[in-house]
């Protein structure tokens, strides 16, 4: 379930993704999405410099929770996993529109997601959930429950 804030409003959750999954089946995040254009040579130099110094920036703001937990991506385990940012991580999502100046520059779509409750919750810190979300964490039950597994 979503926290619930002391107005008794529930908490919405952002996260910025593709609206298309990838080969793995997945949402691509809009790091991500980013870091396929770099690795991809379509970056200008400018956009190189702002995603280099701006991922180095988000490597010292906040925990990679895959350092905390390396299973906490593990498709296997938790399948479809996605972070979402708290919607108190405001000097994080202030940033973010860079990366989305970057993608729409190269026509690559990402949309914006809110959620009080986004999926099971499976890492937690002060700015951001990691959650599976309901429809993949059904999927995997379902396959488990049948003798089938990841």
């Amino acid at each position: 379930m979503g926290m619930i804030d002391s107005g008794s409003e529930a908490v919405q959750y952002v996260r910025f993704q593709s609206p298309h999954r990838n080969s793995r089946g997945h949402f691509t995040g809009v790091f991500g999405l980013v870091n396929n254009l770099a690795r991809e040579g379509r970056l200008s130099d400018e956009q190189e410099i702002f995603r280099r110094r701006s991922n180095s920036w988000y490597d010292a703001a906040y925990a990679d929770p895959s350092t905390i937990d390396p299973h906490v991506y593990d498709d296997g385990i938790n399948p479809g996993a996605a972070a979402w940012f708290k919607p108190s991580a405001t000097h994080l999502l202030s940033r973010v529109s860079g990366y989305l100046e970057i993608l729409s520059a190269h026509g690559v779509d990402c949309q914006a997601l809110r959620s009080a409750d986004p999926g099971r919750v499976i890492y937690e810190d002060a700015v951001q959930i990691v959650v599976v979300p309901y429809a993949q964490d059904s999927t995997a039950a379902h396959r488990n429950a049948n003798g089938g597994g990841a």
